[in-house]
């Protein structure tokens, strides 16, 4: 005996296309799912700081500091932490060629590896032009603000810090826009555990994130001041290892094709990026 399922389904060209169609607007939905969720919780926590905490206080007909203060609070305390419970459920806890914010966003991508000890490396940086930034302080953080305000000169201006092996950066570099404070090019280097290997087994001594930073303005996530970077990343690494290569402390450059796939995403603050994936290794 026989039974007739009916005509056979075809697998082709349509049916792919729509399995691709479904996965995306599955994807979607779920990403919007997300960030709805986020700005409902935020309001929420906004309203519920101005009403029971802000609202008391101040003078109803002085909207000015009631509106500083929950600023400060939302950007400084409430989003921070959301985030940091948001992203220890999604965001993966190892090596995946991208440094995360102190909430554990994904930052700037990994997009440089020197192989050499800490002396060379900041030899090769700052005899290729680089200055060496300071540590990031209450001090420091408030010249920078009033540099950026009154904008000023600082060469030495510290970086925020970004974490990769689950640590911030061990060494941070830049270079000054002369015409244009707000602006410069900067890269964080992060030395490598014992043992460890970039994939494919290459065994290198720091990784690095260049960027380019090309204003001030808020972060996407926050709402915190940030410096707001260069969408192609690729030139500002480019621009780094051709620096290093002046200095004469270069032995060789190879360039890994397509570390990992060539994408277009965003950074810590909301900034979009792209990056073709290639990873540059520079030899001390």
């Amino acid at each position: 005996m026989t039974q007739d399922f009916g005509a056979p389904v075809k697998s082709g060209p349509d049916q792919g296309r729509l399995a691709r169609l479904t996965r995306g607007s599955a994807a979607t939905i779920v990403w919007l799912a997300k960030r709805v969720s986020l700005l409902v919780l935020v309001i929420l926590s906004g309203r519920g700081i101005y009403e029971f905490l802000i609202k008391p206080i101040f003078d109803d007909s002085d909207p000015v500091v009631p509106f500083l203060v929950l600023w400060v609070l939302v950007a400084y305390v409430v989003l921070p932490r959301i985030q940091r419970m948001l992203t220890k459920i999604y965001v993966p806890d190892y090596f995946i060629g991208r440094a995360r914010t102190s909430e554990g966003i994904l930052g700037d991508p990994v997009n440089l590896a020197v192989d050499g000890t800490e002396a060379e490396l900041v030899a090769a940086m700052t005899e290729g032009g680089w200055t060496r930034a300071d540590e990031l302080t209450f001090r420091t953080g408030l010249r920078i603000a009033v540099a950026a305000v009154l904008r000023r000169h600082y060469r030495q201006a510290p970086v925020s810090p970004l974490f990769v092996f689950s640590r911030r950066q061990d060494l941070a570099f830049e270079q000054e826009d002369p015409a244009k404070p707000s602006h410069r090019h900067h890269v964080r280097f992060w030395q490598c555990p014992d043992g460890w290997y970039l994939p494919g087994g290459l065994r290198v001594g720091w990784v690095g994130a260049a960027t380019y930073d090309r204003k001030v303005g808020f972060s996407a996530f926050t709402l915190q001041i940030t410096h707001k970077i260069g969408e192609n990343v690729d030139l500002e690494r480019d621009h780094v290892v051709q620096s290093m290569r002046s200095s004469g402390r270069v032995a060789s450059v190879r360039v890994m094709e397509d570390y990992f796939s060539g994408y277009r995403a965003r950074n810590g603050g909301g900034d979009a990026i792209v990056t073709d994936g290639d990873l540059p290794v520079v030899q001390l």
